[in-house]
């Protein structure tokens, strides 16, 4: 063989190797993966202090929720789809460390009206951040390392979003340098700090190996109904429902048709839509994501509405109403680390199991309600605690891995981002909804009966979790 013909012909170049992510990595992203959801319930038990300090009205006090929790889910798709994009770490560390900054504005805002506007602002950073968590684990493992990371982004999940309400009590309480409820959101300020020195080293950049732009028309509409929808709910109470409310509400089904109908075409042409609704032809993702709704929207209901019951109800100071949910913290824990052997044997049958455990729970905190109002407190709620702790670990965890079985890597943003919008609006809609329910029993009934009848009513939203669990695909990828 000649030189001549070795050179004329075409050399490929080394095909990139695929980045695997390390132990540290997994930390990092899982760090950064805890701080939104601690965020958002990390204010639970310091409403009635902020409310006072800033002589903030009770539809403000809604706002400093419902600011971040609607611009966190209007633009969590957005966010995973630009990490497809622009690189994937690009928006993890700049999301971080947006997250941080917009912390420290709120815990420094000097009214009430510069915190919902620094909560907004927040919420729209956690959105740039966390899509990018999902999707890089998606891009970086495979096989039982993926099930592992899976396993413990869900377990991830579910802890920060108790232990945001029990720390949120604590750091009220202590009044660390006379910053009172301020402390609930500076905390986050080191935390960031630490998790941006690890990331920059050890979590690897990905992106689509197809990435494609911005689907503009997609993204304003989704950003509408999403708005049309939360926005009524979470202020309409607190407001006595004026006409807005009820003309938002009226025009959600227009703008969300409206949305698919632009996503179906982008979809049918060729294009990638925002949501493409070809994903939906994946079995686990569209069946998962019908048990996140009811699952999500029972567990920040119920996180809201105990807060309120047991603070200005039971008479708990901060750090009672927050410790009292520690058992179920602690159970939860320990069993998201038993669910991955356990969904290895018995695959998604776990998830009916757990909904039966978290019925049984609340039947039995209903019941201690019912028994010793108004003398509620760790020791009556801890065994229905512990059992529903227990019943939600056995859920989250394998509901995510479920959703996410069958994405392929390429499309992990899209997947990510539809999976936590889902979730996030679900969070959203539960302290609308259930917290609605308990604060308009409230005057008619009492504190009492209005907690005993939110419990029932999530108790009827586990019973359907239950009952769609049974459609799941009995294995997991």
């Amino acid at each position: 063989m000649t030189t001549e013909s070795l050179t004329s012909r075409p050399v490929r170049a080394p095909a990139s190797p695929t980045p695997v992510l390390s132990g540290l990595g997994l930390f990092a992203v899982l760090l950064a993966a805890a701080l939104p959801l601690v965020d958002f319930f990390i204010v639970n038990v310091a409403l009635p202090t902020i409310g006072t300090d800033l002589a903030a009205s009770e539809a403000v006090l809604e706002l400093v929720v419902a600011g971040y929790g609607v611009s966190y889910a209007v633009l969590l798709v957005l966010g995973g789809r630009l990490g497809d994009l622009f690189g994937r770490r690009r928006l993890f560390l700049g999301g971080m460390a947006a997250f941080g900054l917009t912390s420290l504005a709120c815990g420094l805002a000097p009214d009430a009206w510069s915190l919902v506007a620094a909560r907004v602002a927040q919420g729209a950073s956690a959105a740039a951040m966390l899509p990018q968590v999902l999707a890089t684990i998606q891009a970086t493992t495979t096989g039982p390392r993926r099930a592992k990371a899976m396993g413990l982004y869900g377990a991830t999940a579910g802890l920060s979003m108790v232990a945001g309400q029990i720390l949120g009590g604590v750091l009220v309480a202590a009044d660390i340098a006379g910053t009172g409820w301020r402390s609930v959101f500076l905390v986050n300020v080191p935390v960031v700090l630490a998790g941006l020195a690890l990331a920059v080293r050890v979590v690897p950049e990905t992106r689509s190996p197809r990435p494609e732009p911005v689907d503009v028309p997609g993204t304003f509409l989704l950003a509408a109904s999403l708005l049309t929808l939360l926005v009524p709910l979470t202020e309409g109470r607190a407001a006595g429902w004026p006409l807005w409310t009820w003309l938002s509400l009226a025009a959600f089904p227009f703008v969300a048709a409206a949305f698919y109908a632009v996503e179906r075409r982008a979809d049918r042409e060729g294009r990638t839509p925002l949501v493409p609704p070809s994903l939906f032809a994946l079995t686990s993702l569209r069946r998962g994501l019908l048990l996140v709704l009811p699952f999500s929207i029972g567990f920040s209901g119920f996180m809201f509405v105990i807060a309120v019951a047991l603070q200005e109800g039971a008479g708990l100071d901060p750090v009672d109403a927050g410790l009292a949910l520690l058992p179920l913290a602690v159970v939860f824990f320990v069993f998201s680390l038993l669910g991955p052997r356990l969904v290895a044997r018995y695959g998604t049958r776990v998830v009916t199991a757990g909904a039966v455990l978290q019925g049984v729970g609340l039947a039995l905190m209903a019941l201690a309600a019912w028994r010793f109002w108004p003398h509620l407190g760790f020791v009556e709620l801890l065994p229905g605690a512990a059992v529903a702790g227990a019943g939600q670990a056995l859920q989250l965890p394998v509901i995510f891995r479920v959703v996410l079985s069958e994405v392929p890597p390429a499309r992990a943003g899209v997947g990510s981002g539809v999976m936590i919008t889902t979730q996030q609006s679900a969070l959203a809609l539960g302290v609308a909804t259930l917290g609605t329910l308990f604060l308009s029993l409230v005057p008619g009934m009492g504190m009492r009966d209005a907690l005993v009848t939110t419990l029932l009513v999530q108790l009827a939203g586990v019973v359907l979790t239950g009952l769609l669990s049974l459609r799941l695909p009995r294995e997991v990828v």
